[in-house]
């Protein structure tokens, strides 16, 4: 292994979850987010050298937002449609502390409700609303790291958040429909 191989290892692979996370959500498939992940981590090898000083993770999401952005036009030129399978693409897992079955049964069955609400809510925002909400409430990202994956001005991440809240909690609240997505 070369030096610079073990620097993009130690620059990038602490980030996987997260360009993971984002390709998942991005895309609604966990296994097109895989490919997609893989093509953009073998993207920010060819470019590593050229990464100075700054922060690889707002780097390497931006890459992986925009391999995602790739593989949804190839996919629109081809006519594929892609959904969302929530018993396939769920993380949800058993808890473990109680020793009763059943309420650890009833507490996990709950649990695995309030889940598939919020990602059936979250699959229904437009994939700009969508990959902001995702970057700040699950990866914990600053607005402006945000701001350069997405590569948009500050407050336009900071109106996208509150705008894909306000549609989150619309959607969590049964206030109406899935908001109508952008082209």
């Amino acid at each position: 292994m070369t030096d610079l191989q073990r620097q993009f290892e130690l620059a990038t692979l602490p980030h996987l979850p997260a360009a993971y996370n984002l390709a998942r959500w991005m895309l609604g498939d966990s296994h097109s987010a895989d490919d997609v992940v893989q093509e953009a981590y073998l993207r920010a090898f060819r470019f590593f050298k050229d990464l100075r000083g700054a922060d690889a993770r707002p780097w390497l999401l931006g890459i992986v937002r925009n391999a995602c952005h790739d593989w949804l036009r190839l996919q629109r030129h081809a006519g594929e449609q892609l959904t969302f399978d929530e018993e396939r693409d769920s993380d949800a897992h058993p808890m473990h502390g109680d020793n009763d079955p059943l309420l650890l049964l009833e507490q996990h069955d709950e649990r695995a409700q309030v889940q598939a609400r919020v990602d059936r809510a979250l699959a229904a925002l437009p994939p700009h609303y969508r990959e902001v909400i995702v970057l700040r409430e699950l990866e914990e990202m600053p607005y402006e790291d945000i701001a350069r994956v997405a590569g948009i001005p500050v407050g336009t991440v900071m109106s996208r958040l509150s705008r894909a809240r306000a549609l989150l909690r619309g959607l969590l609240q049964g206030e109406g429909a899935a908001p109508e997505r952008r082209a």
